[in-house]
């Protein structure tokens, strides 16, 4: 069945996402004094953090932004320095650009960005924004219709470009498919388009569920073939992913969905995705991937600061995914499939009970 392609838009992400990462940069050389801290030589990673007053979420977010910049770089000690280009944000350099970067530090975006970093986020809850992640046990912000409605919509162009590539590179299997935080439901509905014996659920907070449906009835009397019986094999389960009993599926599918959380939160989620696993079962993870050495790519760490300044994550490497999948009792596979927009699969096994009891 041939794919709906469009081209590759990664160039329309990155531009949008490049503020983030020239607000690093600006807060890095004139509110956090990184480039002077390393002056002197290289330091270790939780030195330079500990010089600077950042905690592990924001050093992360920041010191592979600096490195994709190719301002700083890991030395064969492992320990973080200035490059050549680095060294001209140092006042002691001849010429130095501290002062032409300086042009925008009091911009309103910059400090924020520097609070955040030094708070790991800011201090208060935002009165305004778009952070849509849930807080505690107060409400989740996507029980609103209408923020639910806004944010769901707004990711919807990204996921379905993505989707049909991500529907060709998961498994082929007539089994059943639990997209969690499935959002539109549209990777869910490519899938089930290419797998016409398979069923699959949605499983999401109810307001989102909402709009998915609408997007299920738009995807069924688009006229392709077979996408009319797609609805049949479809349900739509609305719950908590952090809190309510995950359905047992025989593939699970994590699309942009690690990245919103810290990593105890993620480590919790992994062992709840294990859990819902048949033996034999696949947790597939869908999202962009910092290098395993923490230093880019650019286009990722850009990512990651947007994902900063709007949710409680950042993004991880397939190595932090790995180790996080392992943990949870699957056996991850070294494979990885790019998708478009940056994005990339890796996936890990749930192991039979008699390869546990070995």
């Amino acid at each position: 069945m041939p794919i709906p392609l469009s081209p590759d838009l990664a160039p329309i992400t990155r531009h949008a996402r490049a503020m983030y990462s020239s607000r690093l940069l600006i807060a890095a050389v004139h509110h956090l004094n990184v480039f002077e801290s390393l002056t002197n030589g290289p330091l270790s990673l939780a030195d330079l953090q500990q010089r600077i007053g950042l905690r592990e979420r924001p050093a992360m977010v920041l010191l592979p932004a600096l490195c994709a910049m190719q301002l700083l770089a890991y030395d064969s000690d492992g320990k973080l320095h200035l490059t050549a280009i680095g060294r001209h944000l140092t006042r002691g350099a001849t010429p130095t650009l501290m002062d032409y970067v300086g042009l925008e530090k009091n911009d309103p975006g910059v400090i924020e960005m520097a609070e955040r970093l030094r708070n790991d986020g800011l201090p208060q809850p935002e009165p305004t924004g778009i952070a849509y992640v849930k807080e505690g046990d107060v409400p989740s912000p996507m029980d609103d219709p209408e923020v639910a409605r806004f944010l769901t919509m707004a990711l919807a162009g990204r996921a379905q470009c993505l989707a049909p590539l991500v529907a060709e590179k998961l498994p082929k299997h007539s089994g059943h498919l639990l997209d969690v935080a499935g959002g539109t439901g549209y990777f869910t509905y490519e899938w089930l388009l290419v797998n016409p014996q398979a069923t699959a659920t949605v499983f999401d907070r109810p307001s989102v569920l909402a709009v998915a449906k609408e997007v299920l009835e738009t995807f069924c009397q688009s006229g392709r073939p077979g996408a009319a019986g797609v609805k049949e094999r479809v349900q739509f389960m609305p719950g908590d992913m952090l809190a309510d009993e995950l359905p047992q599926t025989d593939l699970l599918l994590a699309a942009s969905l690690f990245h919103d959380w810290p990593t105890e939160t993620c480590q919790v989620l992994a062992h709840r995705f294990a859990a819902s696993l048949r033996p034999e079962g696949e947790l597939w993870i869908h999202d962009a991937f910092l290098n395993d050495a923490l230093d880019g790519p650019l286009a990722v760490t850009d990512y990651s600061a947007q994902l900063f300044w709007v949710t409680k994550g950042r993004a991880y490497s397939r190595r932090e995914y790995r180790q996080l999948l392992h943990n949870a009792g699957l056996i991850p596979s070294l494979d990885s499939f790019s998708t478009q927009m940056d994005y990339g699969l890796i996936w890990a096994k749930k192991p039979h009970k008699a390869e546990i009891n070995k």
